[in-house]
């Protein structure tokens, strides 16, 4: 490819980002933006219209910047759950669906009782609209479907940029319903509701699907030459973020991707019976951006900090004895039905006065929570936590601390969803800064861990 400027564009579910990167692997620029879901035709939805126009105007300052070398291309990455239906004149069928809406318990059990094994597709029974497969469901029993094309929503954006639909397996392969890992290909339950054929056509994630349109092209500034790429899911970008670096690359490791969601990918480098990882407490398999397949193991770990108003995206171990001494500790689960401990009811035990003492508390949780989800998966060797959360010196020591037998790295900032994004299309690009090693605390948590666990092992 031409060593120009490259922009991705990233859509999360709490934030959006569009970011403007050097061929080698320098950010010069970048922008974020809240998200809001909107109410729409009865039911919760994402704002397309707002983050659209956000990243159209965000481009437009980009291609006013000043760079080494012209933006050559655009790649675009979502979070998973989410998917687009198209018109035949490019408006929407139906407003994309914001997948903690909870999709009524009466429609929700209609579709389970039609769901595949989870040995078929490696995708746990979830809550609201986690699976696909529900939303499609939902939406196919109100006549939204009729004469959709149906897109991820990274391949949403893609097609916002070039005019040109596509889906890839990234997105279609995470906790959807609709992927079959194994067989590389769309689930039995995909085919039998027609929902397949109503896909846009697959790209590989690093392809480029077309160039700017020209419209857009005018409004922003960009050459209407720029290519667009068809994208990924994002965690599936922060694997590849982590793979660009030598202690990780072609290893046993894991990578704990940090942010609204913690979701643990493991690559393994024996062989591993997916259909063995416990559905029930919220393992899956993920799809690379090569099609293979990854253990996985989540929770809601932003989200829960948030409903526990904790700010632990700090350095400094503030709090940490006062807490450990006074055996103060909260309980899974914040975010009811996901997680390691998806039956488990949340709440404090003996919860401390001082902010400094609640933010360390919930750091533990975290590490307690996260190590939890790690040993579902066999996850061992080498660590690599990655994300907003990887600041957190309580949280990445502890974890350090519960998995001795593990080395555990926390990665520098550009070392992201973004950077992952990037290495798509340079594959042989390495982080500029080299992975942190995470030292344990000088404190033994083997007697706090059990405890918590005695606390909830009533749930399991």
């Amino acid at each position: 490819m031409d060593r120009g400027s490259i922009i991705v564009v990233d859509v999360g579910k709490t934030l959006s980002k569009v970011s403007l990167w050097s061929s080698a692997g320098r950010r010069l620029a970048c922008e974020t933006r809240a998200n809001a879901p909107v109410d729409a035709d009865g039911y919760r939805a994402l704002d397309l219209a707002a983050t659209g126009e956000w990243i159209v105007e965000t481009l437009a300052g980009f291609a006013a910047h000043p760079v080494e070398a012209p933006v050559e291309a655009i790649v675009p990455v979502a979070h998973g759950a989410a998917l687009v239906g198209l018109r035949a004149d490019g408006g929407l069928a139906f407003a994309p669906l914001d997948y903690e809406w909870p999709i009524p318990l009466a429609i929700l059990a209609e579709y389970r009782a039609q769901r595949d094994p989870f040995a078929v597709t490696g995708s746990p029974a979830l809550p609201g609209g986690l699976n696909l497969g529900s939303q499609l469901h939902y939406l196919d029993g109100r006549g939204l479907l009729d004469g959709a094309t149906l897109l991820p929503l990274a391949q949403y954006w893609a097609w916002l940029l070039s005019g040109e639909a596509r889906s890839e397996v990234t997105s279609l392969g995470c906790h959807s319903d609709l992927w079959a890992p194994e067989a590389g290909d769309y689930s039995p339950l995909a085919r039998r509701r027609g929902w397949a054929e109503r896909f846009a056509p697959l790209a590989r994630a690093g392809e480029a699907v077309g160039t700017l349109r020209p419209e857009l092209a005018r409004r922003t500034g960009l050459s209407p030459r720029v290519r667009v790429h068809a994208g990924l899911h994002d965690s599936n970008a922060a694997l590849l973020a982590a793979r660009g670096f030598p202690e990780i690359a072609g290893r046993e490791a894991t990578v704990l991707s940090t942010g609204t969601w913690f979701i643990a990918m493991r690559s393994p480098q024996e062989p591993v019976d997916t259909a063995l990882l416990p559905e029930d407490r919220d393992c899956l398999v993920n799809v690379d951006a090569f099609g293979r397949a990854v253990p996985s193991a989540r929770f809601m770990g932003g989200r829960e900090l948030e409903l526990l108003g904790a700010r632990i995206d700090h350095t400094g171990t503030a709090g940490l004895a006062d807490v450990l001494h006074a055996g103060a500790m909260i309980l899974p689960n914040q975010v009811p039905d996901c997680g390691p401990f998806p039956r488990a009811v949340g709440r404090w035990i003996d919860r401390p006065a001082d902010p400094a003492d609640q933010a360390a508390a919930a750091a533990l949780y975290a590490a307690l929570m996260a190590d939890a989800s790690l040993g579902l998966i066999g996850a061992k060797e080498r660590l690599l936590v990655e994300g907003r959360f990887a600041r957190s010196e309580i949280f990445v020591r502890a974890l350090a601390t519960l998995r001795p037998g593990t080395r555990v790295f926390a990665a520098a900032d550009e070392a992201d969803v973004s950077f992952g994004a990037l290495r798509l299309l340079l594959p042989d690009l390495a982080p500029e800064r080299a992975l942190l090693p995470v030292e344990p605390l000088d404190r033994d948590l083997a007697a706090y861990r059990a405890e918590w666990l005695d606390d909830i092992e009533v749930f399991l």
